[in-house]
């Protein structure tokens, strides 16, 4: 269980990596520049997001699941149930904090903007409560719990997007000024 969270964790950067050269024939020298920053948040998000399952949302399960079966159930805990109970709670943490720098990468790549992120909040808000009643234990605090960061990433993520864009379309406007509006249409 611990190679398996260490192997998702350094396979994090690599994949990371490879959708970036994926990606990087189809950008622009500063957008490669740009988009090659994202790697080392994606990491640095995705370790937050397991700290944050660790620390927050596991000792809250594991105290509601041990005072659930009270004084009528031993508990009994095996090192793999344990270890893979704690997979369980911490890896969809780290790969939902990786919210922020999935959208400012789409925006930096002109797939989605922040106007579009705000026209559909409700619906992203429904489909992240959903996911965090989904992850987290039947209790309602535990499911408050979860869903206040998932919704604070999401407002992040738009306030990211924004920034982003609004460099984005800066830097096309300073391109058309440079080279002119047919010289871009012919690079297209």
């Amino acid at each position: 269980m611990l190679a398996t969270i260490i192997a998702i964790a350094g396979t994090i950067p690599v994949l990371a990596t490879q959708i970036w050269l994926f990606v990087k024939p189809a950008l622009r020298p500063l957008e490669r520049k740009i988009s090659l920053s994202y790697i080392p948040a994606l990491f640095i998000l995705f370790l937050v997001g397991l700290a944050f399952g660790y620390f927050v949302i596991f000792p809250i399960v594991l105290n509601f699941l041990v005072e659930l079966s009270g004084d009528m159930l031993v508990t009994n805990f095996t090192a793999e149930k344990y270890f893979k109970f704690i997979m369980h709670m911490t890896i969809p943490f780290g790969v939902l904090f990786e919210l922020p720098v999935v959208v400012m990468f789409l925006t930096s790549l002109g797939i989605i903007n922040p106007y579009v992120l705000v026209k559909i909040r409700k619906y992203a808000y429904f489909v992240l409560i959903v996911i965090s009643v989904v992850i987290s234990p039947p209790d309602f605090m535990s499911d408050v719990i979860v869903t206040i960061p998932l919704l604070l990433l999401y407002e992040i993520s738009i306030n990211l997007s924004k920034v982003v864009y609004k460099r984005k379309q800066k830097k096309e406007r300073e391109w058309q000024e440079q080279y002119g509006e047919s010289d871009i249409e012919e690079n297209s």
